[in-house]
């Protein structure tokens, strides 16, 4: 794995190639607006956590190995755990396994998180999902702080391992933590966003999505 890789490819035009919907039934639908080379996507939904989910989805298939990367412009949130980030997922079911690697709106601590990133995943159908947080905790500096407008998001896949990269300049990457998974070869992949504010919507502005297999 080479964490500075900077040449990516993706399918123009971007907004071509993906669809979007609610996944859960968010009291407030969300919506997704393309933009050159990413989107404005609007949220509601409870959470991506515990045993079901509720978002909103920016998606494609894949297959196989890929190595996918996204900037998080920018960052409205309704709530301390609303989330953006980029999501690998089994399926549209709000029980579905999946892996995300996101950002938070600010490095206010969060229960184990002292920093803007985080990764979570759900092993199997239905069961609670897990975080991996950053090794530095409270009172040190944040490891991963957010950096708005260059909050970036990459995620790797190499079989069952899944690798999570950050940057703030989507050239030189630091190694944020990986995690075994065994998701189906045939995933759903692309930029996440949820509320966990059931009664206010979330914005975040992706950008600069590439992606190559």
């Amino acid at each position: 794995m080479n964490n500075s890789t900077t040449h990516r490819s993706v399918p123009p035009p971007v907004s071509a190639t993906f669809t979007h919907q609610d996944v859960g039934a968010p009291e407030l639908a969300g919506s997704a607006n393309p933009v050159k080379n990413g989107w404005d996507i609007i949220a509601g939904g409870s959470d991506i956590w515990n045993k079901t989910d509720q978002f909103h989805f920016v998606f494609r298939e894949m297959s196989g190995d890929f190595d996918v990367a996204v900037r998080v412009e920018s960052f409205t949130p309704a709530h301390l755990y609303s989330k953006a980030g980029l999501m690998i997922r089994e399926s549209l079911e709000a029980d579905s396994a999946h892996l995300m690697f996101l950002v938070f709106s600010s490095d206010a601590p969060r229960n184990n998180n002292l920093g803007a990133y985080e990764i979570q995943f759900r092993p199997t159908p239905g069961v609670d999902c897990q975080g991996i947080y950053p090794a530095v905790r409270p009172p040190a500096p944040p490891e991963f702080p957010a950096a708005y407008p260059d909050s970036w998001l990459r995620v790797a896949r190499r079989g069952n391992q899944f690798s999570a990269f950050a940057s703030v300049d989507g050239k030189t990457w630091k190694l944020f933590g990986g995690q075994v998974l065994p998701l189906a070869s045939r995933v759903k992949v692309g930029p996440a966003l949820t509320s966990h504010n059931t009664a206010v919507t979330a914005q975040a502005a992706f950008r600069d999505y590439t992606e190559t297999q």
